[in-house]
């Protein structure tokens, strides 16, 4: 599904200039759940912009679903974003006025899907998050901060992206629900075969994920495969 091959980025120009990657090789096949990892200024959110079609690299090429779009102008990448990305970040970012249902169903609004269409789709969306039936009506400042993390995974759902890009999505939870949230992605991932790319700092959340690419200084420094004892599992 994804490959990337020494990707750069650098921001500013002469004696300003910073590289925040260097040179970034890696590839990750369908269905895969896979962690980047690393500390505050390693490269990570930079990647993640790249992978999320929000930025292009410097130099280097990110193949995604067989389209090389690292050239691509503004109008093809939100296209992308629109039709092959769902994103989760620490911030929710849903309409806390609105209902959980409306809430979800709001990229398809954008997508021009019919009323029928919208509802049917984000009520799988939201099943598929394991959030209950009861929830659907509240409005998303009646819930709590699982359940909101839970809608948001249900929105990036809802238009059926071949990728998932979460980041740091467990950021604003305490632990016993960030374990359910992430517990959600491995569920996703297990039984509907989802591409997701999890962002974090947290070592422990990254062990939830089948694989973790460690990124330091713009480099890739280690890329990891969790077998049996080592994934953690989540609620």
């Amino acid at each position: 599904m994804i490959e990337v091959k020494n990707i750069t980025k650098t921001y500013g120009l002469g004696e300003t200039a910073f590289q925040a990657l260097r040179g970034v090789s890696f590839s990750i096949e369908d269905g895969e759940f896979v962690a980047v990892m690393g500390p505050s200024g390693s490269g990570k959110s930079t990647l993640m912009h790249i992978l999320g079609c929000l930025d292009t690299p410097t130099s280097g090429s990110y193949v995604l679903d067989g389209r090389d779009v690292s050239t691509l102008p503004d109008d093809e990448l939100a296209a992308l974003r629109k039709n092959k990305i769902g994103f989760v970040f620490q911030q929710f970012n849903l309409l806390p006025r609105t209902t959980v249902l409306r809430n979800v169903m709001l990229p398809l609004v954008y997508a021009g899907a019919d009323d029928h269409a919208r509802d049917k789709r984000a009520r799988a969306a939201l099943a598929a998050a394991g959030l209950d039936d009861i929830y659907f009506g509240h409005r998303s400042n009646e819930l709590s901060g699982g359940q909101i993390q839970r809608v948001a995974i249900a929105r990036a759902l809802v238009n059926d992206p071949a990728l998932i890009l979460a980041d740091e999505p467990t950021g604003n939870l305490d632990t016993t629900t960030g374990e359910i949230v992430l517990g959600t992605f491995q569920r996703l991932n297990e039984t509907l075969g989802r591409t997701i790319i999890l962002i974090t700092h947290e070592h422990d959340v990254a062990e939830h994920a089948e694989r973790i690419i460690h990124i330091k200084d713009g480099l890739i420094i280690e890329d990891e495969k969790l077998h049996g004892s080592k994934r953690r599992r989540g609620a």
